[in-house]
């Protein structure tokens, strides 16, 4: 198919066109999309204009910011692209910042940098904000703040007969909550507004052990976690570290064990919180410090690079002694071929029902688990695959079977992020405002 691009300030590319087939490439380059035209949109006209014509003639839509949070459940799909509208404004008075769909979080932390305000960050500096804030985003400083949809105090959308609109909770109260979580299924957020928070200090960074010291870095995890303040959150990390060039030689090949910190506020106290990790000998690697707000992004130093990789999330019911007896026992020969498999630390603000809160909710659970593995090659992704539901289940009897939204994996359905009565009010919602199905998001509630 073609689309009119007379109209558009942006790119159009369709199947055989010269750069169609990279710009039809999720981030993760393990996930195929069979898309058949992508549109790089200047602006909001730019996807009012594809989306009316997507309704008109019976096509869908999917839209990606960055290529975050692809799925291959895509076929023939309108692909619109929203990474050349960056647009950030900081409205320091407000303590609010309107950001445009392909902004990324690195860009937003920089310019509240400068007013002393951050926002519901997560680890990574290159996803974008909207793409992020729509699934409900779990941030670093979630424990202390909540899920980042919660902080949403607008969303400029192209709806499904490509009409441009502005949503709050006094405008379109049921869609100002599907939009708050409920992933992009119900229009095209082509801009929103964000609550961002005074930032004083922060203290973060990474501790690193060899992975034989597992179990005494799990315990003094466990033993800060216990009772931690809202304003600290932990991450514990099972890693393996491959034996490439770019990999600094004392990590190069190494089976390691990592905790990653943050603590809004003063870095002494920052570091008394943390003291029991002092404790665990052998580390070889300690970057915590005192850091600028925008910095954040840094801690876990993630790929900024796009890969082929798979993941899994699963909510731990606890940590208790049969659960770390089941990890560390699951992975003492090793994590292999996976490249880490992550703790996450929960609970405070997170776990706080909210009465105005959107479709994310709250997780109740106080840990998840997070696992990713390379998946360059089939062989790769299969045994990656194999080891995931190996672990997995050998902490079934601790899990709960939910995720969060934005840790769902490809082919996983949105059922699995929400409650039944939560999901079939999403589906009423989308039953609503898109009956015909222009919009297809990577995770539809109605798939």
């Amino acid at each position: 198919m073609t689309i009119d691009d007379r109209a558009l300030r942006g790119l159009t590319l369709s199947a055989g066109d010269d750069g169609f087939e990279q710009a039809a490439l999720p981030w993760n380059r393990a996930v195929p999309q069979r898309v058949s035209v992508v549109v790089e949109a200047e602006g909001a006209a730019d996807v009012a204009a594809v989306v009316r014509q997507a309704a008109a003639s019976g096509l869908r839509v999917t839209t990606q910011p960055s290529g975050h949070g692809a799925t291959s459940g895509l076929d023939g799909e309108i692909l619109i692209r929203t990474s050349r509208m960056r647009a950030v404004e900081i409205r320091p008075d407000e303590r609010v910042a309107r950001v445009e769909a392909g902004a990324s979080w690195g860009e937003l932390l920089a310019a509240a940098a400068k007013h002393d305000l951050t926002g519901p960050a997560g680890s990574s500096p290159v996803v974008s904000v909207t793409g992020y804030t729509v699934g409900g985003g779990l941030s670093w400083y979630g424990r202390a703040r909540g899920l980042a949809a919660n902080a949403v105090r607008a969303l400029e959308i192209v709806d499904a007969e490509g009409a441009t609109s502005r949503v709050t909770a006094g405008s379109d109260p049921e869609l100002f909550w599907a939009l708050r979580g409920g992933g992009g299924d119900f229009a095209v957020v082509t801009a929103l507004e964000l609550e961002l928070f005074p930032a004083a200090g922060l203290y973060g960074g990474r501790l690193l052990w060899p992975a034989a010291r597992a179990a005494e870095v799990m315990a003094a995890f466990r033993e800060i976690t216990a009772n931690a303040p809202d304003e600290l959150s932990l991450w514990f990390t099972l890693a393996e570290f491959p034996p490439f060039p770019e990999v600094p030689e004392p990590l190069r090949g190494l089976a390691a064990v990592m905790v990653d910190v943050t603590f809004l506020g003063d870095a002494a106290a920052g570091r008394e919180l943390v003291r029991p990790l002092e404790s665990v000998p052998g580390a070889l690697l300690d970057t915590r410090g005192e850091l600028p707000v925008s910095e954040l992004g840094s801690i876990c130093a993630e790929p900024t690079e796009p890969m082929p990789v798979l993941s899994r999330g699963e909510l731990l019911t606890g940590l208790g002694d049969d659960a770390v007896a089941a990890l560390l026992e699951a992975t003492a020969e090793g994590i292999a071929p996976l490249a880490t498999v992550q703790i996450r630390h929960l609970g405070g603000a997170l776990a706080r029902p909210q009465a105005d809160g959107g479709a994310c909710g709250h997780l109740a659970e106080p840990y998840l688990l997070s696992m990713i593995a390379p998946a360059p090659v089939p062989e790769l992704a299969a045994a990656g695959t194999a080891r995931m539901g190996a672990i997995a289940g050998a902490l079934a009897s601790h899990t709960t079977g939910f995720k969060p939204f934005t840790f769902l994996g490809d082919g996983e359905s949105a059922a699995a992020a929400f409650p039944a009565a939560t999901l079939e009010r999403l589906r009423e919602i989308k039953r609503a405002r898109d009956p015909h199905g222009v919009f297809r998001s990577n995770f539809p509630v109605l798939g």
